[in-house]
């Protein structure tokens, strides 16, 4: 809104997000065609910033609003999406020099206790790029919060890192709507200048939000 964009917010909890100039709420449940095919309806962009808990039971969060977004697009000749994934979608991600993260936070937090979502994440992904649409597949590393935007960085499929903040990410999605560097592929974004501390961010992230 700050950068003159008109936004349409999705939100599950009427009342959350209440009207003003610049901002139209939209109470509505993703996984739902028709209520999302509404939301969609004279947009220009769709930036889907969906996200689930760990679970043992399947997740399917991302993956039927995958599809629900892809056909409202469709429907209503938007084209240009951006879709928050994980760089644990990239077999080949290994942040350099992070030795505890790659052989003990990463095959417990991430490919163990993670799976079911990360699994889900990668139907996404695969719903979305056999569409014809103008997409990116956004994948941050960890992520925790910071008040600002920093001199984050962004790379092709994964980036070299193990943390992202919240403003990071939104700041590289806003600037790709704009610059286009990565339609039909994947983009990295990870942040360097500030680092979380590990036990706070497990805490926050994992523990405190259930």
């Amino acid at each position: 809104m700050a950068a003159g964009h008109e936004v349409v917010a999705v939100t599950r909890r009427p009342g959350s997000l209440p009207a003003r100039p610049g901002l139209t709420p939209a109470v509505a449940d993703a996984t739902d065609p028709q209520a999302v095919d509404a939301a969609v309806e004279g947009t220009d962009a769709v930036l889907s910033a969906l996200g689930a808990r760990f679970s043992k039971q399947p997740i399917t969060l991302y993956s039927q609003s995958a599809t629900a977004i892809t056909e409202a697009m469709a429907h209503h000749g938007v084209r240009r999406l951006l879709v928050i994934s994980s760089s644990i979608a990239d077999p080949g991600w290994r942040p350099t020099g992070a030795h505890f993260f790659n052989h003990v936070l990463d095959p417990l937090v991430n490919r163990r206790l993670g799976r079911t979502l990360h699994a889900d994440m990668g139907r996404m992904e695969g719903i979305v790029r056999r569409t014809a649409l103008d997409w990116t597949l956004v994948r941050p590393s960890g992520l925790f919060e910071h008040p600002a935007v920093t001199d984050y960085r962004t790379a092709p499929s994964s980036a070299d890192g193990v943390f992202t903040a919240r403003s990071d990410l939104a700041a590289s999605m806003l600037r790709e709507l704009e610059e286009r560097r990565h339609v039909r592929t994947a983009m990295g974004v990870i942040t360097t200048a500030v680092k979380p501390n590990i036990a706070k961010l497990i805490w926050n992230e994992g523990v405190k939000k259930k």
